[in-house]
């Protein structure tokens, strides 16, 4: 295996983890029969989502400019900015999940 393969394994799996992690959440608020799904929440997932596509929209201008000057196949470099998508909407949950909502 490559070392590309293995970061992309290797995000997958991070990836992967953070699903189960959201999803183990929200069984155990169901579980203490709580909302899966509160206004904070949705809130913070909207604000995080909304800030993930602008840094994204920036990434794919970059990936759009260096793919001229690299010899990566077309298909690992689509995969690659969809996984880095990923770990942005993750990177920007988890941000505003810390560091919470200000009020504007």
């Amino acid at each position: 295996m490559s070392i590309p393969e293995i970061v992309q394994y290797g995000v997958i799996l991070v990836l992967v983890g953070f699903g189960a992690y959201v999803g183990f959440i929200r069984l155990k608020s169901e579980r203490r029969h709580e909302p899966v799904e509160d206004e904070l929440s949705k809130k913070i997932l909207q604000k995080a989502s909304s800030v993930a596509y602008y840094i994204s929209i920036y990434m794919w201008l970059v990936f759009g400019y260096i793919s001229d000057k690299v010899s990566m196949e077309s298909h690992t470099l689509i995969g690659a900015g969809i996984l880095g998508m990923a770990i942005l909407l993750c990177v920007c949950w988890i941000f505003y999940k810390i560091v919470g909502m200000k009020d504007a």
